[in-house]
């Protein structure tokens, strides 16, 4: 692929899923148990016991205080919503990134290639804009499951999207328009208001998940006007469940509204890697998928800004650093059906042409659907403090047009509770939730990874990673201990697509295989504008579970793999080191 190698699953009854499922594609035993939650011999979590109240919970909608446990996705069986969602911001509060001046939209870069697009990618301009205000939940919107989707909802998903076509060129809710949006905030056309010439960007950083959501919002509320069904709601593509790990059949219909040809030939029909590993064993790359939404939904995280990403404000830089699930599932799907025959890797392959494809905003839908669980469905004792309270964060704002052609600003504040905006997602089983890696054998420990041959990690760093590299790591504490790896300053090319991952204590260097204890998580980038081309950020990946996973012993270092996922330069690694955990989970 000339450059970014930056995706919806099968129709069949619109009926939600209930308490019943197939069995497990692979007979790995559950290790998914807390205090939270009770399991049965078959390993499915079978209902949260252990909740607390969120009487002052701001996120609470007025709809009479729905209870979530009773209205999204299920395992066969009921979550408890989320206990304790505040969490403390991590540095004194500035100000909060403001709504682009439309005005003063510019010309969108490429970011493979670092030159000026030849395409428009602002908006109308108007300077008539309003505070947008959530109407009245009527009637809750459920957003099917795309491979589940009937022939109806198909007929009425094209006949939208065909009229969001048939608009003028220059109505804001036509479909050249609504792509343009993704562009203009994430190619460079936006600057930051009131800080000269810094770029606006809404990726890699916590801004990534109310944008979008937002985004969807309006998409959704505009194709349904067109329908003239205001209860119409997007799909989502379900890619974290193996009945959805292919492009839904809908998509790959040529003649309807919502196909794009620019896409993966070699992907139409294939499983999605999320794991970018490239191998082609297809019971493997479902195992490695599951393990990667294992990871980025509940190992790996330690705070809320480790999943919602890190603190994006007011003259802050672009890429203050992703949260697990835009750097892992999200960039894997833009890399699976980006078309390598384009030079950029359109359309969902670039973020500039990512919206041109109706697939787009059916991957979208399933990263939403993801902040949804990971807010309010997922075992609270793992990271206890969900909610970011930072006013930064809350009146961070965004300007887009309405179903009604109005130009509206919305804050993040408004966003934060998916009923409130009255939409919900069909329940679906989540077969990873319980797909913890097996234990790594005893006899597996570190004495097999060659720790005697592995470098000291100082002696190497910082490191310009171009190939598989290991090395030794000084442990905070000896033995298993309550610990986070962090790699500083990784300095990236930001004209590439890049990934790597991380494996600690591995015991062999089957790096396309991820379901292992050693598996530890990924870091990956994707294209996007910066002055100089490059951009600096750190991740930071949690080892507690991995050590329960493994024979570490009384060991005081432990061996650390960097798997490269691209060819050539592009990533240079300042330092790495193991500290304490500072936010340590309840018990």
């Amino acid at each position: 692929m000339a450059s970014l190698p930056l995706s919806c699953a099968t129709a069949t009854s619109a009926t939600p899923l209930r308490h019943s499922s197939p069995p497990p594609l692979f007979t790995k035993p559950s290790l998914f148990t807390t205090r939270h939650a009770n399991v049965s011999h078959h390993g499915r979590l079978l209902h949260v016991i252990s909740a607390q109240k969120q009487n002052d919970n701001p996120e609470n909608t007025p709809q009479g205080k729905l209870d979530r446990r009773n209205v999204l996705l299920g395992m066969g069986g009921l979550y408890g919503a989320a206990a304790s969602l505040v969490s403390t911001p991590p540095e004194a509060s500035a100000n909060p990134v403001q709504a682009p001046q439309i005005d003063k939209c510019g010309t969108a870069t490429d970011l493979s290639t670092g030159k000026k697009l030849d395409i428009n990618c602002c908006p109308p301009v108007t300077d008539n804009i309003i505070d947008y205000k959530i109407p009245p939940v009527l009637r809750m919107k459920q957003r099917p499951s795309a491979h589940r989707v009937s022939a109806e909802y198909i007929f009425k998903y094209n006949l939208a999207v065909d009229r969001m076509k048939g608009l003028p060129a220059d109505d804001p809710r036509s479909f050249t328009q609504q792509a343009m949006i993704h562009c203009a905030y994430c190619n460079g056309a936006y600057d930051q208001p009131g800080q000269g010439t810094l770029d606006l960007q809404i990726h890699n950083s916590w801004l990534f998940f109310p944008f979008h959501r937002w985004y969807l919002y309006f998409y959704e509320r505009i194709l349904g006007k067109l329908i003239g069904d205001p209860t119409f709601a997007l799909s989502f593509w379900n890619w974290d469940n193996p009945k959805g790990m292919t492009i839904p059949p809908m998509f790959l219909d040529e003649k309807s509204a919502i196909y794009d040809s620019k896409r993966n030939q070699d992907n139409l029909k294939a499983i999605v890697d999320l794991g970018m590993t490239g191998n082609k064993d297809p019971l493997q790359v479902v195992s490695n998928n599951l393990t990667v939404m294992y990871s980025e939904m509940i190992r790996g995280n330690a705070d809320v800004y480790d999943f919602m990403g890190q603190p994006y404000r007011e003259g802050t830089a672009v890429n203050p650093g992703p949260g697990s699930s835009e750097r892992g599932s999200h960039t894997a799907i833009h890399v699976f059906v980006g078309d390598p025959r384009e030079p950029s890797g359109e359309d969902l392959g670039n973020f500039y042409s990512a919206g041109r494809d109706s697939l787009f905003y059916s991957h979208h839908c399933n990263v939403d659907r993801m902040w949804t669980l990971w807010q309010y469905f997922l075992p609270s004792n793992k990271v206890p403090d969900k909610k970011i309270t930072d006013p930064d964060f809350l009146n961070a704002s965004f300007l887009f047009y309405d179903e009604n052609r109005q130009l509206v600003r919305v804050s993040v504040k408004d966003s934060l509770d998916n009923l409130k905006m009255g939409y919900e997602y069909e329940r679906v089983d989540l077969p990873w939730l319980d797909y913890r890696p097996p234990p790594q054998a005893a006899a597996a420990r570190i004495t097999r990874t060659s720790a005697s041959a592995a470098p000291k990690a100082e002696t190497l760093f910082p490191l310009k990673l171009d190939r598989v590299v290991r090395f030794e790591v000084q442990k905070s504490k000896k033995g298993k201990a309550d610990e986070l790896l962090v790699l500083k300053n990784i300095t990236v090319d930001t004209t590439k697509f890049l990934k790597f991952d991380v494996f600690v204590n591995d015991e062999d260097d089957g790096a396309t295989e991820l379901d292992k204890a050693a598996y530890a998580g990924t870091y990956t980038q994707v294209p996007h504008k910066t002055a100089n081309k490059t951009a600096t950020t750190s991740i930071r990946l949690k080892l507690t579970e991995l050590y329960d996973d493994m024979d570490v012993g009384d060991d005081d270092t432990i061996v650390v793999t960097l798997v490269p996922r691209y060819q050539g330069p592009g990533v240079t690694i300042g330092g790495i080191k193991i500290i304490e955990n500072p936010t340590p989970p309840s018990s």
